[in-house]
């Protein structure tokens, strides 16, 4: 019987030669992830179990992305038993202020995930990087502390429901509306525990930027991971995004096409599903046919078309471009593009935040923070801070955001009166500069 890819993926790392869905399994992990919430209890389980030492210092990532510059007395608690933690164990991936991203974003960027990689985090949106061919998944922190002690974890195989492409995008649409549309076609149980394939000749429409959105959220949809099958423009931006341990073992005068042909037998593993692998459901989308789409309150699945949002004149307060679903430098791209020439509208309050730190610089090396700063947005440093409610754009009684982020439920963003609704980067621009939930064909 054939395999889907994270079963491939999931046996490569079991040393079997085949899994069938609903098989219990051992697994060894090549990434462990924690950030500066979920990290702290990790290591007081670490503790509890009397694990001294992590399986390995090269594969135990930290990153301080929530709460950081530290926004109170807690959050600084918690940052400073991250920091001796990987003081103390050598961690050697340990990111804190000035170094730091919003984790989904950085992880990639330093490329620490490669094609064929099993990564765990103790954090929901690890699925992210299923948009380079990896297994990827969000575990528990007791989970987390128990991969960083012994390098292992036990998992249940899951079902797939492959996910057809095909057709290109039009204008202003991107890999937010497309897994939008997904999640409200399906609901956020459509996928549960299941993983998400998707393939077809509409891949490769949609940019490497794209792809991490849509993995992002795959678990907006109940799933267990989220996967795109290894092409040329994988290829393209590992190639780009090596890390020096891999960049070293290719040489210094390596070039970008050698990389390329090195990636699955020098570095990483490439897998692809097989003709005859068993799916639970099968899904067909033309992108050629999708809209820009919102997400109302207070689920991902309560979507609208832009056309259907914008004859409700939804008032908003305001804005928020970044999160590690929608901070990279093409979401900034697109939010530039929208804002360029125009102001944010009276009343609404337009926050901005780049993903990581190279990827402020790129904006800043572009013009793109003049561009928002001259509309009347206000940019931020790095940070997860709005999404959850943290710090950044808390959210006072009954007000309303228009958010790039990927959750909007009841409170998700400050008051439990308060109303998220998400969209991509695009319709967030020209929603701050109407006031409105517009689409941004109506302004440009």
């Amino acid at each position: 019987m054939g395999m889907t890819m994270s079963q491939k993926i999931l046996a490569a790392h079991t040393g079997k030669n085949e899994l069938e869905a609903g098989e219990l399994i051992e697994a060894d992990i090549d990434l462990v992830l924690g950030n500066d919430i979920t990290s702290p209890v990790a290591i007081r389980e670490m503790a509890k179990i009397n694990a001294d030492k992590v399986y390995d210092k090269d594969k135990v990532v930290l990153v301080m992305d929530h709460f950081v510059p530290n926004k109170d007395i807690k959050s600084a608690e918690n940052a400073k038993t991250c920091r001796e933690f990987a003081c103390s164990q050598c961690i050697s991936h340990f990111y804190d202020v000035g170094k730091m991203g919003i984790e989904h974003a950085l992880i990639p960027e330093k490329g620490l995930c490669l094609p064929g990689d099993l990564v765990v985090g103790a954090d929901s949106h690890t699925v992210t990087y299923g948009a380079l061919g990896a297994f990827s998944t969000g575990v528990g922190s007791t989970d987390m502390a128990a991969a960083m002690a012994t390098g292992k974890l036990w998992f249940k195989v899951p079902q797939a429901i492959r996910i057809r492409l095909k057709g290109k995008p039009s204008k202003y649409v991107t890999g937010k509306d497309l897994i939008l549309h997904i999640i409200g076609k399906i609901g956020v149980d459509g996928a549960l525990y299941q993983s998400m394939e998707f393939c077809g000749e509409g891949v490769k429409y949609l940019s490497m930027d794209d792809r991490l959105a849509i993995c992002n959220m795959a678990i907006e949809a109940g799933g267990k991971n989220g996967i795109f099958p290894v092409d040329d423009q994988t290829l393209e931006y590992v190639a780009t995004h090596l890390s020096e341990k891999n960049r070293a073992l290719f040489g210094e005068n390596a070039d970008i096409e050698e990389i390329k042909k090195g990636i699955g037998s020098v570095i990483g593993h490439i897998y692809e599903a097989d003709d005859d692998a068993v799916y639970a459901a099968e899904l067909e989308i033309d992108l050629s046919e999708l809209k820009p789409t919102v997400s109302f309150p207070h689920l991902p699945s309560n979507t609208r078309t832009i056309d259907e949002a914008e004859d409700m004149k939804v008032k908003i307060d305001q804005v928020v471009i970044g999160s590690c679903t929608n901070g990279r430098i093409s979401d900034m791209r697109q939010a530039a593009e929208v804002l360029k020439g125009r102001k944010v509208a009276d009343n609404v309050r337009c926050i901005i935040i780049p993903a990581t730190q190279e990827i402020y610089l790129q904006s800043m090396r572009e013009g793109l923070l003049e561009i928002f700063i001259e509309a009347g947005a206000v940019v931020s440093t790095p940070t997860c801070g709005p999404c959850l409610g943290g710090h950044m754009g808390i959210l006072a009684d009954k007000e309303r955001c228009v958010s790039t982020t990927n959750r909007n439920f009841v409170g998700r963003m400050g008051a439990k009166t308060s109303e998220v609704y998400l969209a991509s980067p695009y319709v967030a621009a020209a929603s701050a500069v109407t006031g409105y939930i517009s689409s941004p064909a109506s302004i440009m």
